[in-house]
């Protein structure tokens, strides 16, 4: 049996040394639920210990690589404010999918083939190569979608890529970037016409599964480390933040109004 056979929300295939993991969840344009968030915390494990596994390729089913966290899971959870155990928004869950993913030793290539936002952002963007389809959209709506703290991940990332300022106006905002921007800012470092994304990434993942493997290993590794240090500055703070946002009747106006198909009206409480 094979060690990713009990993955449901991913799909993994392993061939010529490269592993190309996809968020499937095509109904809910690969949404990123407990089952996901669960898989996500997992799979980082999982391909370190394959051996015949050099170079990661991580995509999104169809035309999205993910709109982030199921906001409709959230406007449906029993009681509107209540997390179960477990939760992605644990700080220390979060904390461990984002340094799983920093220390897997095998560079991660991300295909971002469609739109990506919120936490779906982060997990490209921790990514150590990415390359984007010019038509789709990047972006942590965190603050103005939902009404939370961007504490999973995008307070780390972003004002690494972009400055801190420009950070700032991004996540509070909710901004989304087209793909020629997010290269021009430094977000993201290829873009190509979206029938081209998974070509240009098996491109780089075959140069790489081919190349020196422990050089090329260890330097992503050293360079990581800039990121585990704000991961270790943040992430918590962030984390227990956009725990207590939970609570506020912004984000209970923002998951209600996801559910009625309307615009949240934010400030009322």
């Amino acid at each position: 049996m094979s060690r990713y056979a009990r993955y449901e929300c991913l799909k993994i295939e392993v061939a010529d040394k490269i592993a190309t993991v996809t968020m499937h969840r095509p109904e809910a344009r690969n949404a990123i639920n407990q089952k996901l968030i669960r898989e996500l915390r997992t799979i980082w494990d999982d391909l370190a210990d394959d051996l015949a596994v050099n170079v990661v390729i991580l995509t999104g089913s169809g035309d999205f690589f993910s709109v982030g966290g199921d906001v409709k899971a959230m406007s449906e959870r029993p009681g509107g404010d209540v997390l179960e155990e477990g939760e992605v928004h644990d700080p220390m869950i979060s904390r461990r999918i984002v340094n799983r993913q920093l220390e897997l030793d095998k560079p991660i290539i991300a295909a971002i083939n469609g739109d990506a936002i919120g936490l779906a952002a982060t997990h490209a963007l921790l990514s150590d190569i990415s390359v984007m389809a010019e038509d789709a959209r990047i972006g942590d709506t965190h603050v103005s979608r939902v009404g939370l703290v961007a504490g999973d991940g995008g307070t780390v990332i972003w004002p690494l890529l972009v400055g801190v300022n420009k950070a700032k106006e991004f996540l509070i905002r909710g901004t989304l970037l087209k793909g020629p921007e997010a290269e021009r800012l430094g977000l993201v470092n290829h873009v190509v016409p979206r029938a081209q994304v998974m070509a240009k990434a098996c491109e780089i993942a075959i140069e790489l599964a081919n190349g020196p493997s422990w050089a090329i290993r260890w330097t992503k590794l050293s360079i990581n480390q800039i990121v585990k240090d704000r991961v270790n500055m943040l992430l918590e703070a962030s984390m227990a933040l956009e725990q207590v946002t939970f609570e506020t009747a912004d984000h209970k106006e923002a998951a209600t109004s996801f559910k009625e198909k309307r615009k949240p009206k934010f400030g009322q409480g």
